[in-house]
């Protein structure tokens, strides 16, 4: 708990070099100004040659043959089914009239982006495992080599563009282990690979990781390969060694143990000045820092690297000694702030906090004030929350970031289950976003599945307005010490329910049931999804769900053997009862990583027994910000909830959409929302509704916008409709509708010349 004012203000002081330490100098000395290859030969803006349309994650289309004039004529062109696909949320990207794809059973395929026709199929063996949201495209300045590289089970890629084959001059035979130089046994390392794509910068592919968010989860180290070769070009420690500036902000040794600050949703880079900047996410665990106090630097940090040599230039941490999972998701935007008669260029980065960071991209100066705010303090044995967070004074937010108990869903029907959320919440600790996990129930008001996600984002650089898709989702958290593991004699069903109440009840609830939309029901898991599948689910995560490495195969069969036969295990009820009580456990974490009790939570996901969302609309909006001003033009509900539309009941937002917008200099934003299955065009000026699109599936990745033979084409991934909406099981004759919906005008007949 917190002492006195003094205190604080003291030791504030003592770290507030290392929390926003900027070093500029050297760099601007050293600052190259050049427009890279690729950019030099290509009109900006006009391809969708990278993920989010280029790389400096704009997503964003100078493309106007689709137009606010036309959109109303907007018609499906073609389809390509991807069932089978397992981790599906890719967002295409499109090179010369191909576009390159995740296809069934998480092969890689190449189509004719003008019709959908296979050109040809990379065959990954049934995987389980692919950097799902896509890949990262490179050629040379000639042309005449071409690459497409992606991951599969912590193995890094490269094929030829053209004909889909490896390219066996690239690490070994055309594969890479992206689990070697990290520090760390390459056996204990379940998870390492990137959902999201890396960048190209010259001849360089630069990486981010997702290495897990449980105890002992690997570091997110940031690094640079040679596109031609594989090797290691430059590493950047996001946990700090003995020696790297920020070491004194983590416990001795702490990179020895620590994992997570790891950029996962997207990498931006500025190619005229050679700077990445990158979104570093929050240090494992994700819930419980006794064994990391400090501010942990870089966890939580806009950094910004010389994407030539990893050099360190600038940083600010969002987040001090995060305990929500409060990390930086959204890849960050570059606009351009006009201010007081001054152009700055800019950076801007969305939270999961509901907050807009906007920084000057050479010396990361705030462009508005940012603030330093006392915050609470933490209840927990051995926790030291840190005292302040800052709080950026504008842009004003774009999510909602607070709740009580008066702001129940009035949609859910049933008078006891609004009863049941009121109580819930009007007991909850709740002092702000800021308040810390305890033992008892903690309302995380803009939550840690809320805010700004992967792909959240996209900006205009014609009129630089930045649009924020985001989810008001805000969450209950309650730490309990991880008991030692218990055995049980009995069959393979009882002893895997008792491996079910210690894993995973705390998210998928005692009946199976799970926390929609977010946490899936488990109820004929076995049937949909098959045991190899829950296999590796279990072991590698599936996000927002950690990996399970410690499991054995032993323990799988059990666990696989209840999920098929919930009703036949036995576990003694004294035995449930013990492990389901609160844990009281009054013994902090050792701050050597050798945790003498380990704190965990489920991720606290609110919702009511139907599915729906436990507090009032909107559940998602669509927000325009005046970048000159640093204000809010307008703010829509993005999207709504099919079930409720079909009363009568509109204009909610989408409950837990997933993916992001594509904005056109043809005066369009496109979307799409899950919960309603829709796509839509809203006018960029005014975000009203100009065109929706209700498909056979649910929308779950970024728009790609893109040109083939002249005409103008949007594609958006989708998931099978009840994987949308309430994940129930999804019957064989869903599956063919996952895959690659694209649109276009109607095809106009010319006249003879």
């Amino acid at each position: 708990m917190l002492r006195n004012e003094m205190v604080i203000r003291r030791r504030c002081e003592s770290f507030r070099r290392a929390i926003h330490c900027v070093s500029t100098v050297a760099f601007l000395g050293a600052v190259v100004v050049q427009q890279s290859m690729y950019a030099a030969e290509h009109k900006a803006h006009t391809t969708w040659s990278a993920y989010e349309g280029s790389v400096d994650s704009d997503q964003y289309s100078a493309l106007k043959q689709i137009n606010k004039s036309n959109v109303n004529q907007l018609q499906q062109a073609w389809f390509y089914s991807a069932a089978g696909a397992h981790r599906f949320e890719c967002s295409p990207i499109i090179v010369d009239g191909v576009m390159y794809v995740i296809g069934k059973s998480d092969n890689v395929v190449a189509l004719d982006a003008a019709t959908g026709r296979e050109i040809w199929v990379h065959d990954n063996g049934n995987p389980h495992m692919i950097s799902e949201r896509g890949f990262t495209y490179w050629e040379s300045k000639d042309r005449s080599d071409r690459r497409l590289f992606f991951a599969t089970n912590n193995i890094l890629h490269a094929v030829d563009a053209r004909t889909g084959k490896l390219i066996e001059s690239f690490g070994n035979q055309g594969n890479l282990d992206l689990r070697e130089g990290l520090g760390r046994d390459i056996k204990s390392i379940r998870e390492i690979e990137s959902g999201t794509p890396g960048r190209i910068f010259e001849n360089l592919l630069i990486l981010g990781s997702t290495p897990g968010e449980e105890y002992g989860s690997p570091p997110g180290d940031l690094r640079a390969l040679d596109v031609l070769t594989g090797k290691l070009v430059w590493t950047f420690h996001t946990v700090p060694h003995p020696g790297d500036m920020g070491y004194e902000t983590w416990p001795k040794n702490a990179w020895k143990y620590v994992g997570g600050t790891n950029a996962w949703g997207g990498i931006t880079i500025d190619e005229k000045r050679g700077i990445a900047y990158f979104p570093i996410g929050s240090p494992t665990y994700d819930f419980y820092g006794a064994d990391r106090e400090g501010a942990d630097l870089y966890s939580d940090c806009l950094l910004a690297l010389d994407a030539r040599t990893g050099k360190y230039l600038w940083h600010f941490q969002i987040v001090h000694h995060d305990l929500w999972d409060y990390d930086l998701a959204t890849a960050p935007k570059l606009v351009t702030v006009k201010q007081n008669g001054r152009v700055i260029d800019a950076v801007a980065a969305p939270g999961k906090t509901g907050f807009l960071y906007v920084f000057d991209r050479v010396t990361g100066k705030p462009v508005w004030p940012i603030e330093e705010r006392l915050v609470p303090g933490s209840t927990m044995p051995g926790e030291h929350a840190w005292p302040t967070q800052p709080f950026p004074t504008a842009p004003p937010p774009f999510a909602v970031q607070s709740y009580t108990a008066d702001d129940v869903n009035p949609y859910i029907a049933d008078p006891a289950e609004r009863a049941r959320l009121h109580d819930l919440l009007l007991h909850a600790r709740n002092e702000g976003l800021f308040t810390p996990p305890g033992l008892e129930n903690v309302l995380q008001p803009a939550g840690n599945n809320g805010g700004a996600n992967w792909g959240n984002a996209a900006v205009d650089p014609t009129t630089n307005v930045l649009y924020v898709q985001s989810k008001n989702a805000p969450a209950i958290l309650k730490l309990e010490a991880k008991r030692p593991r218990m055995e049980i004699k009995g069959s393979p069903e009882t002893k895997g329910q008792l491996l079910y109440i210690q894993n995973c009840q705390t998210c998928h609830t005692s009946q199976l049931t799970g926390q929609p939309p977010a946490v899936p029901s488990l109820a004929d898991i076995v049937s949909r999804l098959g045991a190899e599948r829950i296999r590796s689910v279990v072991t590698n995560g599936a996000s927002p769900m950690p990996s399970f490495p410690d499991l054995s195969s032993q323990d799988l069969d059990s666990l696989i053997a209840y999920l098929n036969a919930p009703g036949a295990a036995r576990v003694p009820p004294d035995i449930i009862a013990y492990l389901s009580a609160p844990s009281l456990a009054p013994a902090p974490a050792a701050q050597d990583g050798s945790d003498a009790v380990k704190y965990w939570t489920g991720y606290g996901f609110i919702t009511s027994k139907d599915g729906l969302a436990a507090v009032k609309p909107p559940w998602s909006t669509l927000t325009a910000y005046d970048m000159n001003q640093g204000t809010i033009k307008w703010q829509i509900p993005l999207g709504g909830v099919s079930e409720l539309e079909a009363q009568g009941i509109k204009d909610t937002g989408g409950f837990f959409p997933q993916g992001g917008p594509a904005v056109t200099a043809g005066g369009l934003i496109f979307s799409g929302t899950e919960s309603d299955f829709k796509m839509r065009a809203y006018d960029k000026d005014t975000g009203k509704v100009l065109w929706e699109h209700e498909l056979p599936a649910a929308p779950h990745a970024e728009v790609a916008v893109y040109e083939a033979g002249g005409r103008e084409y949007v594609v958006q991934a989708a998931l099978p409709k009840p994987m949308g909406s309430r994940y129930e099981s999804v019957p064989e004759s869903e599956q063919h509708t996952q895959g690659y919906y694209v649109f276009a005008l109607p095809k106009l007949d010319r006249p003879a010349k």
